[in-house]
């Protein structure tokens, strides 16, 4: 773990979000037909007792997510601290759309079924990452699930170009999850079919422990 400062937790964001601000219309024409369905349904199927969840799409970007979960008769609610990002998820699916920096927020208790976060903690820095999950763990109903895909690495962190990342492999992820309380429920790698080494990404599954 790297410790940061607050100064320096703050740059963090200011570099992160700043570069997604500005490359909003390119990221959105470059992910827009991601197929993402195998880590929706990896989430859906853990939620228990209801056909419409309250899901908080975390990291929802230009709302790609969030359309497809409103499309399977879900209430989504969007987050992100990126304010282009807010306005286009916003426009594209008129669903609620919280702009929240990661490092800063304001969730209310027990609420969502499900929290999916594609592609989007690892930008959560290691010394906040307890604090950010034990956020999301109490803005859970109880055994609320969590589904979060990262890029997976050796437990590397840093900027690259003007991006915050943190790249951890599935032992030192259960650490943290199992530390903020979560039971795992599944993990798989993507894409899917492929060898390992050519599976840049880690999905794991986790529920609100009791």
């Amino acid at each position: 773990m790297i410790s940061l400062t607050p100064d320096q937790l703050s740059e963090v964001s200011r570099r992160t979000l700043g570069h997604y601000d500005r490359s909003a219309d390119a990221f959105w024409e470059g992910t827009r037909d991601h197929d993402v369905s195998q880590n929706i349904q990896a989430l859906l199927r853990h939620i228990d007792g209801t056909d419409c969840a309250r899901i908080l799409d975390f990291g929802c970007g230009p709302g790609r997510d969030l359309a497809a979960f409103k499309a399977l008769g879900h209430e989504p609610v969007g987050l992100d601290g990126a304010p282009s990002f807010c306005k286009m998820a916003r426009q594209y699916t008129g669903c609620e759309v919280l702009q929240q920096d990661f490092l800063a927020l304001d969730l209310p208790a027990e609420h969502f079924h499900g929290v999916f976060a594609n592609a989007t903690l690892f930008h959560v820095p290691t010394s906040a990452l307890g604090r950010v999950l034990s956020e999301l763990r109490n803005a859970l109903m109880p055994g609320g699930v969590l589904m979060a895909s990262n890029p997976r690495g050796s437990n590397m962190e840093g900027f690259q170009g003007e991006r915050y990342g943190a790249y951890h492999d599935l032992e030192c992820w259960r650490g943290y999850l199992t530390d903020a309380k979560f039971d795992e429920l599944e993990h798989y790698y993507r894409p899917d079919g492929l060898p390992r080494d050519q599976q840049p990404w880690l999905v794991t599954v986790w529920r609100k422990s009791f």
